[in-house]
């Protein structure tokens, strides 16, 4: 088991990192914290440790600028016993960099659909993208997928190097409580929680014809274009905590439209607020929507939004009690390479830089 390992030092080397909320930050964070639990030692490093400049069209997210050197310099300190590359950013890339250079294994994660990301942003061809994601995880000693879906196609496209890693959800935090935050707006009240961005495909949720109210929770890139363009919604903002949890438990339906997530943890957290869902039934959500009293799936979204008003809120919750953070650590231990410390007295780092030459 994962959670007998002895202590390890872990670096993980991610460029999506606080102050973005979304799955990837939330994800690492809460892991990162279950495995220092478990007597581990776990350093994160970060674009917040370096130069930066905003991505273009998305300044939320900050892009590392000459992180190499000391990226290096950060790795040689820390002498860990497993890197992990959570992203394929400018981090993510230096850290290949000196793992290749130097000889020393890692492990990669694919936490998002990079290809259709980037070519719903810049029309950038889909094909040369993928190109990249082989490249970049192809010596990796494991991918982390979060799917069977996701492991599928990345084995078809071949990246047959891949290993299972599943998501998990705070179910103490994330749990049906009394709110009133909808009492004065039309019934029924359908939910969606994200990044308010192009990939999220909002838009196809914001023109179903329903009855009630649509209500969007969270910040981005498209929310100004979309509250323009849709008057009649709901633009709650950001939430966190205790204050997210009771928007979840003040709705009727989630509706999570997108179309390229990989997994979709927010869907987890719908559910084990007693909150059913409504989505399409395609990669993620066929993945974690995996009970159809949960929620349904359906080519017609606005089909599944108002049969999911039929559900059972209890259900839901049922559902998502499957899913532990405690879980989720003990794979991603046990998915890291190497499983075992390195005896006493010998670094694995400057054992790498040594076979470097």
């Amino acid at each position: 088991m994962a959670d007998s390992i002895a202590p390890l030092r872990i670096v993980v080397v991610t460029d999506a990192w606080f102050p973005q909320v979304n799955g990837v930050v939330r994800t690492l964070r809460t892991v990162g914290d279950q495995v220092e639990r478990m007597g581990h030692s776990i350093k994160f490093i970060t674009p917040d440790m370096f130069r930066t400049i905003p991505c273009p069209t998305y300044p939320e997210i900050r892009l590392c600028i000459d992180a190499g050197r000391r990226l290096a310099r950060m790795l040689e300190a820390e002498a860990p016993d497993a890197v992990h590359i959570a992203t394929e950013g400018p981090l993510g890339i230096a850290a290949r960099r000196w793992c290749m250079r130097h000889d020393f294994p890692f492990t990669t994660a694919f936490h998002t659909r990079f290809p259709d990301y980037v070519h719903a942003r810049f029309r950038i061809p889909v094909s040369w993208s993928w190109a990249v994601l082989k490249w970049f995880h192809g010596p990796s000693k494991g991918i982390m997928v979060a799917t069977r879906t996701l492991e599928s196609e990345l084995n078809e496209r071949g990246l047959a190097n891949t290993k299972m890693w599943t998501r998990g959800v705070d179910l103490e935090l994330f749990r049906p409580v009394e709110s009133d935050l909808f009492a004065d707006m039309a019934e029924p009240v359908f939910l969606f929680v994200g990044r308010v961005a192009i990939e999220k495909n909002i838009e196809a949720f914001l023109k179903l014809d329903l009855p009630g109210t649509k209500v969007v929770v969270g910040d981005g890139p498209q929310r100004r274009q979309l509250q323009a363009a849709f008057p009649e919604t709901v633009f709650a903002g950001e939430q966190h905590g205790e204050a997210l949890a009771a928007h979840f438990s003040a709705a009727d339906v989630f509706v999570f439209p997108s179309l390229t997530d990989t997994f979709g943890l927010v869907m987890l957290e719908a559910m084990a607020c007693g909150l059913p869902v409504a989505a399409f039934p395609v990669a993620g959500p066929v993945d974690v929507v995996t009970d159809h009293r949960a929620g349904v799936l359906d080519a017609d979204l606005g089909k599944a939004a108002r049969d999911a008003l039929k559900l059972s809120g209890d259900d839901a919750r049922r559902h998502a009690i499957g899913y532990s953070w405690e879980n989720c650590a003990n794979i991603f231990l046990s998915n890291l390479h190497p499983l075992e410390p390195a005896p006493a007295g010998q670094d694995p780092v400057r054992q790498a830089l040594q076979r470097a030459g």
